[in-house]
């Protein structure tokens, strides 16, 4: 058997391709797998340090502003098919899966017409472009949010969730650990803030300006991920120096870090958001207003319909992160409603469920 998995840009859509490959290498370690995704983008490093080759396409996003890169976006794309039509028949697969991003239009697009299988998974609650445009010509659509009809062909779609880490699948027993690894106190409230791994602007500049109000409650203690982009500027704030805050670039065990937190604080991309209903945790949401269709907003708002986060604007950050966080902490019953609601969207088992559908598809 020989799997493409397209796709990629973002740790959204990268960490959900790698657990597809590991469940389809869980099921027969012969399947042979290889990644398509864009050049420069993260996928061409992570993939690799999971143990799957992958080839680059020269593509890019079309941006709405008229820019000399979109002069280039025709020539990137044509580039693209055709060296899509090469590697599909080159290393000849039996199924190809997409699982958003730039790289995997054109793969898709030419799968499509050349008859083999092919299969979407889409994260968000809002529908990417991409995959929209591939939906109405793929035999399979996976999605992780209820009413997707409104994007896609009804009879195609499958929900699964969004697969998610495995080693954050049961995190019950790790918290006295998790708080020793971070060196913090064991019976202080903690709170966990994550930008990426690049990190998120907003949120740092909302706990640089937080200093009074975290110095004033000493038994609120704080690991505050600032990104490898802002650490050298914000290690050194004022803020940073507090002796309950814990500022650090990026975070290399986030299952630690989950373990150990009693809230979350962070951005509204589609696998934070399925890792954080794994796991329970009670969550403050900032969705960034910089990502396409304002999708963020859109997933945060389907957790927040149902009672399982609170959505603070970006624009309010500053202002309200902290504050909301703090309200919440001296509320046990908000805590422990918001951790059951979140909890009741889990869907543990996407990444099989997702390879079932693979499979279903190469029998027939």
């Amino acid at each position: 058997m020989r799997v493409i998995i397209s796709g990629g840009g973002s740790g959204g859509h990268v960490f959900p391709a790698i657990a597809i490959a590991n469940e389809l290498k869980k099921r027969d370690e012969n399947i042979d797998i290889l990644f398509v995704g864009a050049k420069d983008k993260m996928e061409m490093e992570k993939v690799p340090k999971a143990g799957y080759p992958i080839e680059g396409l020269w593509i890019s996003g079309f941006h709405r502003k008229l820019t000399l890169r979109n002069l280039m976006f025709p020539i990137k794309l044509l580039h693209s098919l055709w060296k899509s039509r090469s590697i599909l028949k080159r290393f000849k697969p039996d199924v190809v899966i997409g699982v958003g991003g730039f790289a995997s239009g054109p793969v898709l697009e030419m799968a499509t017409r050349r008859g083999i299988p092919t299969l979407i998974q889409e994260q968000n609650s809002y529908a990417g472009i991409t995959n929209k445009l591939l939906s109405k010509k793929v035999n399979r659509i996976c999605v992780a949010y209820d009413r997707m009809e409104k994007y896609f062909p009804k009879e195609k779609i499958v929900k699964t969730g969004n697969p998610v880490r495995q080693d954050i699948q049961d995190l019950d027993h790790q918290k006295s650990e998790a708080r020793a690894y971070f060196d913090m106190s064991q019976n202080k409230k903690m709170i966990s803030i994550f930008g990426g791994s690049l990190g998120a602007k907003t949120l740092n500049i909302a706990m640089r300006d937080s200093r009074t109000i975290l110095e004033a409650h000493p038994e609120i203690e704080v690991l505050w991920q600032a990104g490898k982009l802002y650490i050298d500027e914000y290690s050194k704030s004022d803020t940073a120096q507090l002796p309950n805050v814990r500022c650090q670039a990026f975070v290399d065990r986030m299952d630690y870090a989950f373990a150990a937190s009693d809230l979350i604080i962070g951005r509204a991309g589609a696998s934070t958001i399925s890792e954080l209903c794994i796991v329970g945790k009670a969550t403050i949401l900032i969705p960034s207003p910089n990502v396409a269709e304002d999708h963020q907003t859109m997933n945060a708002k389907a957790l927040v319909n149902q009672g399982a986060a609170i959505m603070v604007h970006d624009k309010d950050a500053s202002a309200s992160m902290i504050k909301t966080a703090l309200f919440l902490l001296e509320n046990e019953g908000e805590i422990k409603q918001l951790e059951k609601n979140i909890k009741k969207l889990a869907l543990p088992n996407a990444a099989a469920q997702i390879v079932n559908e693979i499979f279903k598809l190469i029998s027939k």
